[in-house]
């Protein structure tokens, strides 16, 4: 069965195609159109499809539309309750009609495409089959968390013999994805955007505001409450231009702390009804990986994963190994995160003659890489398919040496954002256990924090945030061969085992994606050196 997924309603509008249940492409219509998450969340956008995504998906696979055997939405607008608070108000009805005629609009943004091939797939279904049905291991719990879908905003259940089966959901207004959401915006920063930096700040602070806050957010059974929060007893909104203080910061550490505490209980009673010994975890609360890691040290699963897309751009790829299920093409584990487009090496050296660079091709670039890093120069790293979600893993890659402490200012420095914002370790798999604990390992996807061994927090400092933490990625080298050899020539040139890695772009845009994102990128900001695939461009 050929399927195709599509995420349009929110945000992160995005297409995944599902082959005989084998994930063949995924991406982010950002990558394409270069606006950040695709679009803005509000009804009058629900119209727009990911068009240039999904194209791309069926290109890729060699397929026309006509040739594909269904298409899932990743929202069922019957499942929509008019008039229920935490809803857009008037305006809800218009993000609902649009859905209704998502068929005609993909019909037209595929052109030859059947819209009676639609169908219509829950949103939060979506979020959990894109988690379980790609998991490494079989029937598992299953835990999403949101802001919302059509009427709710968390689901709980189990895969069962290739079934799933809900045990719980929560009903809007009640939700913690728009809690955060508001408070981020709160924040000054933007909403349905910018909540991984309220989790940045969140470390600088103290939960000292817990006990009021979760007199309000706090577990109620099997699902929660969140009652409506008065920030400005708490804290001033922070204006454009401002920074946050240090009571914000304290706000922002007390609701990370109740957001934890409420996600930990949550999943204890999971896994009473369950009895899993696994637990895979997707929707936008599913990044959070601080609280990823407190649900690994303290929670009752063995084995927690996490699909790497976990947002709302993963609901495509939930939809289409929705139905494949339902055909009967149970879901493969997925390959990795390198879902997106790649480039040949000829294709790479047209780029680069196009924009007239001098350029070299080394022996071997992870050694020529490596050489660089080791002497503090930044570099792009362009390399492979395109990652699938919002981490950076070694495909659209900004590295750095993580010896020298200002490196982390200088990144923020070249990426235009704030300072309080962390980079993140690259590591070789066989070789984080010496340096990191308490989040699990391996770690490809970046979605978990772990303690930096207290040795190694001197020598590893830019990647050390404030709470002596780090969000690593290990790499596989059976995965990632070409990575891995980088990794190990700059350990041998400087006995550190790890890199900075964060994404290849700039504040406010897309991570790059195309040669000619990243030869735009590199010329706009103070990187020293564009590995792109074999070739490197070097600053004079």
């Amino acid at each position: 069965m050929r399927i195709l997924g599509v995420n349009a309603v929110f945000h992160d509008p995005a297409a995944a195609l599902v082959i005989d249940g084998e994930i063949v492409a995924a991406a982010e219509e950002e990558r394409f159109s270069r606006r950040k998450h695709g679009k803005r969340p509000v009804p009058f956008s629900a119209w727009e499809q990911p068009a240039e995504a999904a194209a791309w998906c069926l290109a890729e696979a060699g397929i026309a539309p006509q040739d594909l055997d269904a298409v899932g939405y990743s929202y069922d607008p019957a499942l929509v309750e008019p008039g229920l608070a935490g809803h857009d108000g008037k305006n809800e009805c218009l993000r609902t009609d649009f859905a209704r005629r998502a068929p005609a609009f993909l019909k037209t943004a595929l052109p030859g495409l059947d819209p009676a091939n639609v169908r219509f797939v829950r949103h939060h279904v979506a979020h959990a089959a894109s988690a379980a049905l790609a998991a490494p291991f079989g029937d598992c719990a299953v835990l999403v968390a949101d802001g919302r879908g059509e009427s709710t905003s968390y689901l709980a259940g189990e895969y069962r013999d290739g079934e799933f089966e809900e045990l719980a959901e929560q009903r809007l207004p009640h939700s913690l994805g728009l809690m955060y959401e508001e408070l981020t915006e709160h924040l000054g920063f933007a909403r349905s955007s910018d909540e991984y930096k309220v989790m940045a700040l969140a470390s600088y602070g103290k939960p000292r505001f817990l006990d009021r806050i979760a007199e309000s957010v706090h577990t109620n059974g099997m699902g929660f409450r969140t009652d409506e929060i008065d920030w400005e007893s708490f804290a001033p909104a922070v204006e454009p231009g401002q920074e946050p203080g240090r009571v914000h910061a304290d706000l922002t550490a007390s609701v990370q702390r109740c957001l934890e505490d409420v996600l930990l209980d949550l999943a204890h009673k999971l896994h009473e009804h369950t009895g899993r010994a696994d637990l895979a975890m997707a929707g936008g609360i599913a990044l959070n990986c601080v609280a990823n890691t407190r649900l690994h040290a303290e929670g009752p699963f063995d084995r927690i994963w996490v699909q790497p897309a976990a947002g709302d751009a993963g609901t495509a790829l939930g939809a289409a190994l929705q139905l494949a299920l339902d055909f009967g093409d149970r879901g493969k584990p997925m390959p990795g995160a390198d879902l997106g487009r790649g480039w040949t090496d000829a294709q790479l050296e047209n780029a680069l003659r196009t924009a007239k660079l001098r350029y070299e091709r080394p022996d071997d670039v992870a050694e020529s890489v490596a050489e660089a890093l080791a002497e503090n120069r930044i570099v792009a790293w362009f390399q492979g398919r395109s990652e699938f979600g919002p981490r950076a893993l070694g495909h659209r890659s900004l590295l750095a040496h993580p010896g020298h402490e200002a490196n982390l200012e200088r990144l923020n420095d070249v990426k235009g954002r704030e300072q309080f914002r962390p980079v993140a370790p690259m590591v070789r798999a066989e070789r984080a256990g010496e340096i990191f604990s308490r989040g699990p390992l391996p770690s490809p996807y970046m979605l978990f924090v772990h303690d930096v061994a207290q040795e190694w927090r001197d020598r590893i400092p830019a990647v050390t945030h404030v709470d002596g933490t780090a969000r690593v990625q290990t790499v596989d080298p059976a995965q990632d061969p070409l990575t891995a050899r980088m990794l190990g020539a700059f350990e041998r040139r400087t006995g550190v085992p790890a890199v900075v890695n964060t994404s290849l772009n700039t504040a406010g845009r897309p991570m790059v994606d195309s040669p000619r994102d990243a030869l735009e990128c590199f010329g706009s900001a103070p990187i020293d050196v564009l590995a792109l695939g074999p070739f490197l461009v070097r600053r004079p």
